[in-house]
C-alpha cells in the first residue's frame, strides 16, 4: 500500500516536469524565431525628392521578399549633415542588424560608418561614394559616365559647338561631383565647346537653387534680354527642376539647350515640352533592391560585389516611351 502511494505522488511531478520542459522548448523556439527577423535600416540624403521615393520603393520591394524588417529615416534637407550622424548613432544603440546609407558627405560620414562597424554591424553604401574602406559594398551609378552622357547629350542638341555654363549641385557630394566631372570631360573633348562656367554651386534647396540659378544666368543677359550662352547642364533633380523653372519664368525656356539629371513628374513634363533636351536617368528602385539584398545576403554570410552597377542612360523626347526607357522616366513607386 504504501509503494502504490509514492507512485501516485511521483505521476502528477513527472507531469508537470514535462509541461514545464515543453514551455521551455516552445519560448526558445519563439524567442530563436524572433531573433532570426533581421532589421535593417535604410538612411537616405533626403526624403522628399522622387528619387529617394523610388529607392524607398524599391528596398521595400526586397524587404517583403527577404522577409525582413526595414526602417527608412532620413534628414528632409539635403546639407543635414548631422542628421545623418545622429541617425547613425540611433541605430548603432538599438543594435540594428545592417545599416544601409547614402551619405550627405564623402568626408564627414567616414567615423560614424567606422564606428557602426567597430561594433560589428555591417554597412552598404547607396547612390554616393564614401571616402573610407569600412563597408561591404557600394552599390550605385556610374555617376562619372552620367555625367559624360548629359555632356555628350547636350553637344549633340546643340549641333557640336556654343557656350554652356554648368551648375554645380554642393560640396561634399561624392555622386554629383563624378557627375560634373565627366561633363566636363566631356566638353573637353569638343574645343568647338566653350565652358564659360563650372564653378558656381547653386545648393541642395529648390528655392535657392532658383535664386542662384536666377543669377547665375542673368550675367548672361543681352539687351534684348535673350541670353548669351548656348546651353546649360545640372547633376541632380532639385537643381534641374529650379533651373527648369528659371528658364520658364524668364521666357528662355526652349531657347537655349538643357540637360539635366534623374526623373520627376515635372521634369518629365519639360522633356514632353522641350524645355529639356536630355534627362540622365539611374534606376533608382533597382539601387534600393540591390542595397538591401546584398547588404542581407553578407549578413546571411553570402559573398558580395564590393562594386554594383546599377546602370545609368539618357531620356529624350523621341525614346522617352521605349520599352526600359519608359520604367525609368516613370519608375513604379508602389512596389
Amino acid at each position: 500500500m504504501q509503494k502504490r502511494f509514492k507512485v501516485l505522488v511521483l505521476i502528477p511531478v513527472f507531469l508537470a516536469v514535462c509541461l514545464a520542459l515543453a514551455s521551455n522548448a516552445c519560448n526558445k523556439a519563439a524567442n530563436s524565431s524572433s531573433s532570426s527577423t533581421l532589421t535593417i535600416a535604410m538612411i537616405p540624403k533626403g526624403t522628399t525628392h522622387t528619387f529617394w521615393q523610388s529607392i524607398h520603393a524599391g528596398a521595400n520591394k526586397a524587404a517583403k521578399e527577404l522577409g525582413i524588417e526595414l526602417i527608412w529615416r532620413g534628414p528632409l534637407r539635403e546639407d543635414d549633415r548631422d542628421s545623418q550622424v545622429s541617425e547613425i548613432e540611433g541605430f548603432i544603440s538599438r543594435g540594428v542588424s545592417g545599416i544601409a546609407i547614402a551619405p550627405l558627405d564623402e568626408a564627414a560620414l567616414v567615423g560614424p560608418v567606422n564606428d557602426a562597424t567597430e561594433k560589428k554591424i555591417p554597412v552598404v553604401i547607396f547612390d554616393s561614394g564614401l571616402k573610407g574602406e569600412n563597408y561591404v559594398s557600394f552599390v550605385a551609378t556610374d555617376n562619372f559616365k552620367g555625367g559624360q552622357l548629359g555632356g555628350e547629350r547636350l553637344i549633340e542638341s546643340m549641333g557640336g559647338k556654343g557656350r554652356v555654363v554648368l551648375l554645380r549641385y554642393a560640396e561634399g557630394h561624392d555622386s554629383t561631383t563624378k557627375r560634373e566631372e565627366g561633363f566636363l570631360a566631356a566638353m573637353k573633348a569638343h574645343p568647338s565647346v566653350e565652358v564659360v562656367s563650372a564653378n558656381q554651386y547653386v545648393g541642395t534647396d529648390v528655392e535657392e537653387a532658383y535664386k542662384r540659378t536666377e543669377s547665375i544666368l542673368s550675367t548672361y543677359k543681352k539687351p534684348d534680354g535673350s541670353l548669351s550662352i548656348d546651353g546649360i547642364f545640372c547633376a541632380n533633380e532639385s537643381s534641374s527642376f529650379a533651373a527648369m523653372r528659371v528658364l520658364k519664368d524668364n521666357g528662355w525656356a526652349g531657347k537655349l539647350h538643357f540637360v539635366g539629371f534623374d526623373s520627376s513628374e515635372n521634369l518629365v513634363k519639360g522633356l514632353q515640352e522641350g524645355t529639356l533636351d536630355g534627362l540622365v536617368l539611374q534606376d533608382p528602385v533597382k539601387m534600393g533592391y540591390l542595397a538591401i539584398q546584398t547588404l542581407v545576403a553578407h549578413i546571411k554570410g553570402e559573398k558580395v560585389e564590393r562594386r554594383i552597377d546599377t546602370g545609368v542612360s539618357v531620356a529624350t523626347k523621341e525614346n522617352m516611351d521605349q520599352p526600359g526607357m519608359k520604367e525609368m522616366v516613370h519608375p513604379d513607386l508602389a512596389k
